[in-house]
Protein backbone atom coordinates (compact mmCIF):
# COMPACT_ATOMS: atom_id res chain seq x y z
CA UNK A 1 0.00 0.00 0.00
CA UNK A 2 2.71 2.62 -0.65
CA UNK A 3 1.27 3.62 -4.06
CA UNK A 4 -2.69 4.49 -4.37
CA UNK A 5 -4.37 4.10 -1.34
CA UNK A 6 -2.35 4.28 1.80
CA UNK A 7 -2.70 3.30 5.53
CA UNK A 8 -2.02 6.96 7.31
CA UNK A 9 -0.12 6.42 10.43
CA UNK A 10 1.88 3.70 12.56
CA UNK A 11 1.57 2.31 16.22
CA UNK A 12 -0.61 3.42 19.03
CA UNK A 13 1.75 6.10 21.32
CA UNK A 14 1.60 5.33 25.33
CA UNK A 15 1.01 8.85 25.13
CA UNK A 16 -2.22 9.18 23.80
CA UNK A 17 -4.18 10.93 27.13
CA UNK A 18 -1.68 13.94 26.20
CA UNK A 19 -2.62 13.43 22.60
CA UNK A 20 -6.45 13.51 23.27
CA UNK A 21 -6.29 16.61 25.16
CA UNK A 22 -4.44 18.47 22.29
CA UNK A 23 -6.02 16.83 19.60
CA UNK A 24 -7.56 19.81 17.79
CA UNK A 25 -5.00 22.15 18.68
CA UNK A 26 -2.50 19.83 16.94
CA UNK A 27 -4.39 18.80 14.17
CA UNK A 28 -4.68 23.01 13.36
CA UNK A 29 -0.78 23.47 13.47
CA UNK A 30 -0.47 20.55 10.82
CA UNK A 31 -3.21 22.30 8.69
CA UNK A 32 -1.72 25.65 9.18
CA UNK A 33 1.03 24.31 6.68
CA UNK A 34 -1.67 24.85 3.51
CA UNK A 35 -2.91 28.38 4.35
CA UNK A 36 -5.97 27.94 1.78
CA UNK A 37 -9.50 28.20 4.06
CA UNK A 38 -11.42 24.89 3.12
CA UNK A 39 -14.71 24.00 4.32
CA UNK A 40 -16.81 21.18 3.50
CA UNK A 41 -18.60 17.98 4.41
CA UNK A 42 -17.98 14.28 5.31
CA UNK A 43 -19.29 11.55 6.70
CA UNK A 44 -19.07 7.88 7.84
CA UNK A 45 -20.65 5.05 6.76
CA UNK A 46 -20.92 1.32 7.56
CA UNK A 47 -22.42 -1.53 8.41
CA UNK A 48 -24.06 -0.73 12.37
CA UNK A 49 -21.81 -0.47 14.89
CA UNK A 50 -18.32 0.00 13.40
CA UNK A 51 -18.08 3.10 15.59
CA UNK A 52 -19.31 5.71 13.79
CA UNK A 53 -20.74 7.88 16.22
CA UNK A 54 -18.13 7.16 18.70
CA UNK A 55 -15.46 8.42 15.85
CA UNK A 56 -17.68 11.67 15.14
CA UNK A 57 -17.93 12.47 19.04
CA UNK A 58 -13.93 12.33 19.13
CA UNK A 59 -13.14 14.46 16.01
CA UNK A 60 -15.83 17.32 17.26
CA UNK A 61 -14.65 16.76 21.06
CA UNK A 62 -18.43 16.48 22.18
CA UNK A 63 -21.16 14.04 22.10
CA UNK A 64 -23.52 15.44 19.57
CA UNK A 65 -24.31 11.34 18.53
CA UNK A 66 -25.52 8.59 20.88
CA UNK A 67 -23.17 5.47 21.03
CA UNK A 68 -24.47 2.37 22.05
CA UNK A 69 -23.21 -1.65 21.64
CA UNK A 70 -26.40 -2.01 19.99
CA UNK A 71 -26.48 -1.87 16.23
CA UNK A 72 -28.15 0.22 14.41
CA UNK A 73 -28.30 3.14 17.31
CA UNK A 74 -28.13 5.96 15.26
CA UNK A 75 -31.39 7.18 13.85
CA UNK A 76 -31.04 10.86 12.90
CA UNK A 77 -28.58 12.27 10.63
CA UNK A 78 -26.67 14.73 13.15
CA UNK A 79 -24.31 17.20 11.71
CA UNK A 80 -21.03 18.30 14.25
CA UNK A 81 -19.01 21.46 12.92
CA UNK A 82 -14.70 21.36 13.64
CA UNK A 83 -13.45 24.71 13.49
CA UNK A 84 -10.01 25.01 12.80
CA UNK A 85 -7.61 28.03 11.71
CA UNK A 86 -7.39 27.12 8.10
CA UNK A 87 -10.89 25.22 7.91
CA UNK A 88 -14.00 23.97 8.54
CA UNK A 89 -15.38 20.35 8.84
CA UNK A 90 -19.03 19.33 8.74
CA UNK A 91 -19.19 15.78 10.40
CA UNK A 92 -22.76 14.23 9.65
CA UNK A 93 -23.19 10.63 11.18
CA UNK A 94 -25.33 8.68 9.43
CA UNK A 95 -27.28 5.63 10.76
CA UNK A 96 -25.81 1.76 9.63
CA UNK A 97 -26.70 0.88 5.64
CA UNK A 98 -28.47 -2.18 7.03
CA UNK A 99 -31.27 -5.07 5.13
CA UNK A 100 -34.54 -3.38 6.20
CA UNK A 101 -36.99 -5.54 7.70
CA UNK A 102 -39.68 -2.69 8.39
CA UNK A 103 -40.76 0.98 7.19
CA UNK A 104 -38.44 2.83 9.51
CA UNK A 105 -35.63 0.70 8.55
CA UNK A 106 -35.89 1.74 4.68
CA UNK A 107 -36.45 5.16 5.42
CA UNK A 108 -33.07 4.98 7.49
CA UNK A 109 -31.17 4.07 4.13
CA UNK A 110 -32.73 5.57 2.05
CA UNK A 111 -31.54 9.08 4.69
CA UNK A 112 -27.96 7.45 4.37
CA UNK A 113 -28.17 6.69 0.73
CA UNK A 114 -29.31 10.52 0.29
CA UNK A 115 -26.50 11.54 2.53
CA UNK A 116 -23.76 9.75 0.35
CA UNK A 117 -25.17 12.18 -2.48
CA UNK A 118 -24.06 15.37 -0.66
CA UNK A 119 -21.25 15.14 1.02
CA UNK A 120 -17.15 15.99 -0.07
CA UNK A 121 -16.25 13.02 1.48
CA UNK A 122 -16.81 9.74 2.58
CA UNK A 123 -15.05 7.68 5.02
CA UNK A 124 -16.08 3.90 4.87
CA UNK A 125 -15.62 2.73 8.40
CA UNK A 126 -14.27 -0.95 8.98
CA UNK A 127 -14.09 -2.36 12.73
CA UNK A 128 -10.75 -3.72 13.09
CA UNK A 129 -11.95 -6.39 15.70
CA UNK A 130 -14.29 -7.98 13.26
CA UNK A 131 -13.14 -9.52 9.71
CA UNK A 132 -14.60 -8.07 6.10
CA UNK A 133 -17.44 -9.27 5.66
CA UNK A 134 -20.58 -9.29 2.68
CA UNK A 135 -21.61 -6.27 4.13
CA UNK A 136 -18.31 -4.25 3.99
CA UNK A 137 -18.12 -5.49 0.11
CA UNK A 138 -21.67 -4.38 -0.43
CA UNK A 139 -21.00 -0.79 0.54
CA UNK A 140 -17.59 -0.54 -0.83
CA UNK A 141 -19.63 -1.65 -3.89
CA UNK A 142 -22.26 1.27 -3.67
CA UNK A 143 -18.88 4.17 -3.23
CA UNK A 144 -18.74 3.62 -7.75
CA UNK A 145 -21.36 6.10 -8.55
CA UNK A 146 -20.42 8.95 -6.08
CA UNK A 147 -18.83 11.79 -6.95
CA UNK A 148 -17.00 12.42 -3.22
CA UNK A 149 -13.55 11.13 -2.08
CA UNK A 150 -13.96 7.84 -0.51
CA UNK A 151 -11.51 6.92 2.34
CA UNK A 152 -11.30 3.92 4.36
CA UNK A 153 -11.38 4.29 8.17
CA UNK A 154 -10.42 0.94 10.06
CA UNK A 155 -11.85 1.37 13.55
CA UNK A 156 -11.56 -0.13 17.03
CA UNK A 157 -7.66 -0.62 16.46
CA UNK A 158 -7.17 -0.73 20.26
CA UNK A 159 -9.05 -3.70 20.46
CA UNK A 160 -6.73 -6.12 18.20
CA UNK A 161 -2.98 -6.79 18.16
CA UNK A 162 -0.30 -5.65 15.55
CA UNK A 163 -0.32 -8.76 13.08
CA UNK A 164 -4.27 -8.38 12.95
CA UNK A 165 -4.30 -4.81 12.27
CA UNK A 166 -2.25 -5.23 9.24
CA UNK A 167 -4.30 -8.46 7.78
CA UNK A 168 -7.13 -6.04 8.11
CA UNK A 169 -5.94 -3.42 6.27
CA UNK A 170 -4.39 -5.40 3.43
CA UNK A 171 -8.25 -7.00 3.54
CA UNK A 172 -9.37 -3.79 3.20
CA UNK A 173 -7.71 -2.39 0.74
CA UNK A 174 -8.92 -5.07 -1.81
CA UNK A 175 -12.49 -3.86 -1.21
CA UNK A 176 -12.23 -0.83 -3.05
CA UNK A 177 -9.65 1.77 -5.00
CA UNK A 178 -9.92 4.28 -1.86
CA UNK A 179 -7.97 7.64 -2.27
CA UNK A 180 -6.28 6.84 1.49
CA UNK A 181 -6.41 4.03 4.24
CA UNK A 182 -6.46 5.22 8.04
CA UNK A 183 -6.51 2.93 10.98
CA UNK A 184 -7.60 4.66 14.50
CA UNK A 185 -9.44 4.44 17.64
CA UNK A 186 -11.60 6.76 18.90
CA UNK A 187 -11.18 5.60 22.18
CA UNK A 188 -7.59 6.33 22.88
CA UNK A 189 -7.42 9.36 20.49
CA UNK A 190 -4.80 7.37 17.92
CA UNK A 191 -5.01 8.48 14.73
CA UNK A 192 -7.97 10.93 15.23
CA UNK A 193 -5.99 14.03 14.25
CA UNK A 194 -4.17 12.44 11.20
CA UNK A 195 -8.12 11.19 9.82
CA UNK A 196 -9.25 14.86 10.51
CA UNK A 197 -6.06 16.04 8.03
CA UNK A 198 -6.54 13.59 5.52
CA UNK A 199 -10.11 15.16 5.16
CA UNK A 200 -9.59 18.81 5.23
CA UNK A 201 -6.89 18.14 2.55
CA UNK A 202 -10.18 16.80 0.48
CA UNK A 203 -12.51 19.74 1.33
CA UNK A 204 -13.25 22.15 -1.27
CA UNK A 205 -12.01 25.62 -1.06
CA UNK A 206 -14.74 27.35 0.89
CA UNK A 207 -15.27 30.28 3.25
CA UNK A 208 -16.85 29.23 6.41
CA UNK A 209 -20.45 28.04 6.04
CA UNK A 210 -21.40 27.86 9.96
CA UNK A 211 -20.51 30.54 11.90
CA UNK A 212 -17.58 29.47 14.66
CA UNK A 213 -19.45 29.27 17.56
CA UNK A 214 -21.43 26.79 16.42
CA UNK A 215 -20.97 23.17 16.72
CA UNK A 216 -24.16 21.13 15.40
CA UNK A 217 -27.41 22.56 13.87
CA UNK A 218 -29.02 20.20 15.26
CA UNK A 219 -31.97 21.23 17.36
CA UNK A 220 -31.66 20.90 21.55
CA UNK A 221 -35.06 18.44 21.47
CA UNK A 222 -33.84 16.43 19.28
CA UNK A 223 -30.13 15.79 21.04
CA UNK A 224 -32.12 15.70 24.24
CA UNK A 225 -34.26 12.71 22.84
CA UNK A 226 -31.30 11.17 21.69
CA UNK A 227 -29.38 11.03 25.11
CA UNK A 228 -32.47 9.93 26.69
CA UNK A 229 -33.13 6.93 23.87
CA UNK A 230 -29.06 5.90 24.53
CA UNK A 231 -30.01 5.82 28.26
CA UNK A 232 -33.04 3.56 27.49
CA UNK A 233 -30.57 1.52 25.51
CA UNK A 234 -28.45 0.14 28.44
CA UNK A 235 -28.98 -3.16 29.67
CA UNK A 236 -31.97 -4.00 27.86
CA UNK A 237 -32.48 -7.35 25.72
CA UNK A 238 -31.23 -7.75 22.00
CA UNK A 239 -34.81 -7.06 20.01
CA UNK A 240 -35.81 -3.85 22.62
CA UNK A 241 -33.78 -1.24 20.68
CA UNK A 242 -35.39 -1.51 17.74
CA UNK A 243 -38.56 -0.58 19.03
CA UNK A 244 -37.82 2.31 21.38
CA UNK A 245 -38.35 5.84 20.55
CA UNK A 246 -38.66 8.96 22.19
CA UNK A 247 -40.54 12.14 21.58
CA UNK A 248 -39.49 15.34 23.89
CA UNK A 249 -43.32 17.12 24.06
CA UNK A 250 -42.46 19.94 26.13
CA UNK A 251 -39.22 22.40 26.98
CA UNK A 252 -39.53 25.22 29.37
CA UNK A 253 -36.84 27.11 31.30
CA UNK A 254 -38.03 28.19 34.98
CA UNK A 255 -35.73 30.08 37.00
CA UNK A 256 -31.58 27.97 36.86
CA UNK A 257 -34.24 25.07 35.64
CA UNK A 258 -35.07 23.66 32.48
CA UNK A 259 -37.94 21.41 32.59
CA UNK A 260 -37.89 18.45 30.32
CA UNK A 261 -41.19 16.43 29.63
CA UNK A 262 -40.96 13.62 27.43
CA UNK A 263 -42.09 9.89 26.44
CA UNK A 264 -40.97 6.65 25.49
CA UNK A 265 -42.51 4.69 22.69
CA UNK A 266 -42.75 1.09 22.48
CA UNK A 267 -44.43 -1.40 20.85
CA UNK A 268 -46.02 -4.09 23.31
CA UNK A 269 -47.28 -3.74 26.82
CA UNK A 270 -44.11 -6.37 27.58
CA UNK A 271 -41.91 -3.87 26.36
CA UNK A 272 -43.24 -1.44 28.44
CA UNK A 273 -42.65 -3.70 31.37
CA UNK A 274 -38.98 -3.97 30.82
CA UNK A 275 -38.45 -0.44 30.22
CA UNK A 276 -40.29 0.56 33.65
CA UNK A 277 -38.37 -2.40 35.96
CA UNK A 278 -39.59 -3.55 38.80
CA UNK A 279 -41.16 -0.93 40.62
CA UNK A 280 -39.96 1.88 38.79
CA UNK A 281 -36.21 1.36 38.83
CA UNK A 282 -35.48 1.44 35.19
CA UNK A 283 -36.88 3.72 34.41
CA UNK A 284 -35.55 6.02 37.53
CA UNK A 285 -32.34 4.89 36.69
CA UNK A 286 -32.64 5.99 32.67
CA UNK A 287 -33.67 9.18 34.26
CA UNK A 288 -30.46 9.50 36.62
CA UNK A 289 -28.29 8.62 33.55
CA UNK A 290 -30.04 10.75 30.90
CA UNK A 291 -30.68 13.83 32.75
CA UNK A 292 -26.72 13.82 33.42
CA UNK A 293 -25.84 13.50 30.08
CA UNK A 294 -28.57 16.33 29.12
CA UNK A 295 -27.11 18.76 31.80
CA UNK A 296 -23.79 18.60 30.43
CA UNK A 297 -25.46 19.55 27.09
CA UNK A 298 -27.25 22.56 28.44
CA UNK A 299 -25.02 23.59 31.01
CA UNK A 300 -27.35 24.02 33.56
CA UNK A 301 -29.86 21.94 35.92
CA UNK A 302 -32.65 19.75 34.57
CA UNK A 303 -35.89 18.61 35.75
CA UNK A 304 -36.65 15.57 33.32
CA UNK A 305 -39.98 13.37 33.19
CA UNK A 306 -39.98 10.39 31.84
CA UNK A 307 -43.20 8.11 30.73
CA UNK A 308 -43.43 4.83 28.64
CA UNK A 309 -46.10 4.80 26.15
CA UNK A 310 -47.23 2.05 23.68
CA UNK A 311 -47.31 2.82 20.34
CA UNK A 312 -47.93 -0.73 18.51
CA UNK A 313 -45.92 -1.50 15.40
CA UNK A 314 -44.43 2.11 15.13
CA UNK A 315 -42.09 1.34 13.39
CA UNK A 316 -44.38 -0.04 10.18
CA UNK A 317 -46.98 2.43 11.21
CA UNK A 318 -46.05 5.76 8.41
CA UNK A 319 -47.86 7.96 10.67
CA UNK A 320 -46.40 6.95 14.00
CA UNK A 321 -43.55 7.39 11.98
CA UNK A 322 -43.93 11.01 11.45
CA UNK A 323 -44.92 11.58 14.53
CA UNK A 324 -41.80 10.67 15.91
CA UNK A 325 -39.58 12.28 13.80
CA UNK A 326 -39.07 9.98 10.94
Amino acid sequence: MSQGPRASGGAPSARTGERKKHRHTAASRAAAVDTTYRAGFACFVGRPNAGKSTLTNAIIGQKIAITSNKPQTTRHIIRGILHQEHSQLVLVDTPGLHRPRTLLGERLNDLVRETWSEVDVIGICFPADEPVGAGDRFISAEMAELKATVIAVVTKVDLVDPATLAQRLIDVSKLYEFADIVPVSAVSGHQVETLVDVIVKRLPESPPLYPDDVLTEEPEQVLIGELIREAALEGVREELPHSIAVLVEEMMVEGKTTKIYANLFVERDSQKSIVIGSKGARLKDVGIRARAEIEKLLGRKVYLDLHVRIAKEWQRDPKQLRKLGF
